[in-house]
């Protein structure tokens, strides 16, 4: 008996090794060779590859697949550093009221803003969705706004903010303000027909604005409609080395395949440099702090150490959002959000776990996946990466991950164009997005709203929708039979 649970507890201690340690010794202890046959894209589509359930390496959330399968912090986080997550998860949530209030740690809101709290846009980590009709708010989604260059000789400006409404639209403000105005989407419909004669109705977006508040806005602006990305995974994407990111690029289509992928270059007011753009739908932000210091500003109103106006989007037109009570205190550093709280959101939003797959190895699933990898969507949607040993957050270092994105710019062509440009990004280029844990959207969110402005109503539509680079990926799945179009389909759920 003693023998047989020691086999037991023997066993059991293989299976957490095989889990925690073994995808990061494969990559730490490989040789080169090794590691480029370890991360190119496979041929062998009989079963799953090695590793290939643990999206996010050892830090894999494998516990919850439902409504919190987005929240979860990373796997291997050490238990003493279990903490500031959770902290950081508090201020995710944290609702921030008005200036001056009696708790000065949550007051500066405003005066203008489109969301109260983080998660009022990213609801449980997720997927945000377009407003269902004229009375739904459009808490999760926003427009972003510009005009086109007026000047030369200010490189770091990479984006022009529309002159008396900022950089995006805000539809909310406190009492006494006057929100900004109201995003009007109408819907045209485009019918698409497949292999076997099914007819599919995609609806086509037209964005303009009602009630503007202040006057009427420059005659050449341009507005990009973009719906709140799913939070997972960031850290590990911050951790690929840019030498990883930077070999996938093609810019002048030298393998011949239709696909020219190529960085985006913005400037760091953190670095005092331009560096590679990982996160934004057009790669317009170097990194994550800078990504959360800009939401914080633009979307709830707070000021904090990377964005310092306490009247976040507010312009000079705006004179009342801009001379009315701040929460901004000297007790903590002049900021509405001092870095403290920030680096507490750095790591909440660091440590989001992937979830693990699912039916990895369902015939169904396998069949799907090479028809993805015959079809070319793996040219965009690279399958895996290696994170570097030394990002800030160990436990995320030394990972084999499975995100399904280059992190680069591709041309989508005139149906997903929105004309406006963004750092190096023209108005036809979109960031490959991520797939993991694209099959979970429904479970975490509600609903299955997928790309920039989520016009696409399910994953079909998704890639309907692909043009430009993915033109040939897009009529590939339009020819295939229902049943391969199911299976692609089957595999897309299952990551």
């Amino acid at each position: 008996m003693c023998l047989e649970k020691g086999i037991g507890t023997l066993r059991w201690l293989a299976f957490v090794l095989l889990i925690f340690v073994l995808p990061v010794s494969v990559l730490a202890g490989a040789t080169a060779d090794q590691r480029a046959a370890i991360l190119a894209p496979t041929n062998h589509f009989s079963q799953a590859e090695k590793w290939e359930t643990l999206s996010g390496g050892s830090a894999t959330n494998r516990r919850r697949f439902g409504h919190d399968a987005f929240s979860q912090h990373s796997a291997n986080l050490p238990f003493e550093e279990q903490a500031n997550f959770f902290v950081g998860d508090g201020v995710f949530r944290r609702v921030w009221v008005t200036a001056p209030a009696s708790v000065k740690t949550a007051d500066g809101l405003g005066p203008l803003y489109n969301a109260r709290a983080c998660q009022r846009c990213h609801l449980k980590d997720g997927r945000g969705h377009p407003p269902a009709g004229p009375d739904d708010t459009a808490v999760s989604m926003f427009l972003r706004l510009s005009i086109p260059q007026q000047t030369s000789g200010n490189e770091k400006l990479t984006v022009v903010p529309e002159p008396t409404y900022g950089g995006q639209l805000q539809d909310l403000a406190l009492p006494g303000y006057r929100a900004e105005g109201r995003m009007v989407i109408s819907y045209q419909d485009v019918r698409v027909v497949l292999d076997g004669g099914k007819a599919i109705v995609l609806r086509k977006p037209t964005y303009s604005v009602a009630d503007l508040a202040y006057g009427p806005m420059h005659p050449d602006v341009m507005l990009s409609p973009r719906v709140a990305p799913p939070m997972i995974g960031l850290g590990l994407l911050e951790a690929i080395a840019e030498v990883d990111i930077l070999a996938h690029t093609d810019p002048d289509d030298v393998d011949g395949d239709g696909i020219s992928g190529r960085p985006n270059r913005v400037w760091s007011a953190e670095q005092g440099k331009f560096v590679l753009g990982r996160f934004g739908w057009k790669a317009g932000q170097p990194s994550l702090a800078e990504q959360g210091a800009s939401a914080f500003a633009g979307d709830i109103g707070i000021s904090n150490p990377l964005v310092q106006d306490p009247w976040g989007d507010c312009t000079e037109v705006q004179t009342d959002c801009r001379t009315g009570p701040h929460g901004d205190s000297p007790k903590h550093g002049g900021f509405e959000a001092p870095s403290e709280i920030m680096e507490f959101v750095l790591f909440y939003a660091r440590n989001l776990a992937v979830p693990a797959r699912r039916d990895v190895d369902a015939t169904n699933v396998l069949a799907g996946k090479r028809l993805f990898y015959v079809a070319g969507c793996t040219g965009c949607h690279t399958p895996k990466f290696a994170t570097r040993n030394d990002y800030a957050v160990p436990a995320l270092g030394g990972q084999l991950i499975w995100p399904y994105s280059d992190l680069l710019l591709h041309d989508m062509g005139d149906g997903l164009a929105d004309g406006r440009p963004e750092g190096e990004a023209s108005g036809r280029e979109w960031r490959t997005p991520p797939l993991w844990g694209i099959g979970l959207t429904e479970a975490v969110s509600g609903h299955t709203f997928f790309l920039h402005d989520g016009r696409a109503r399910d994953l079909t539509e998704a890639i309907l929708w692909h043009g430009g680079e993915g033109q040939v990926a897009r009529d590939a799945f339009a020819a295939m039979p229902k049943r391969e179009r199911d299976a692609v389909l089957a595999f897309l759920n299952s990551l």
